[in-house]
């Protein structure tokens, strides 16, 4: 399970509308990649297709989607979103990384 923050949740539905997708239809696909500084990162997109072999969430009206092999690296994770002047965007609070890199973009088990 994935959760999201009513601020992460807000600035989805608008980026979502922003760049032509339907936030009460349309998906927000989260998954993990090898990259980055800490040696995995995320990925965050939007989506208007289902796979066969993703997992559908949803949480707080965002419809979240992770393919099979993301998904135990971010059980438990929590979508937030931090503005302002030193906000640093989307931040993945994700109980499974014992180590991130000083971005937040980048984490390792």
């Amino acid at each position: 399970m994935i959760k999201v923050s009513d601020t992460a949740k807000s600035k989805i539905a608008q980026l979502m509308s922003e760049e032509g997708f339907i936030p009460e239809t349309d998906y927000v696909r989260v998954g993990v990649k090898s990259g980055g500084c800490s040696g995995l990162s995320y990925e965050l997109k939007f989506d208007n297709t289902l796979q066969p072999e993703d997992k559908l969430f949803e949480d707080n009206l965002v419809k979240i989607i992770v393919d099979k092999k993301s998904f135990l690296y971010l059980v438990g994770t929590v979508l937030e979103y931090s503005g302002g002047l030193n906000g640093k965007g989307f931040v993945f609070n994700n109980p499974n990384a014992n180590r991130t890199c000083g971005c937040g973009e980048s984490f390792s088990l």
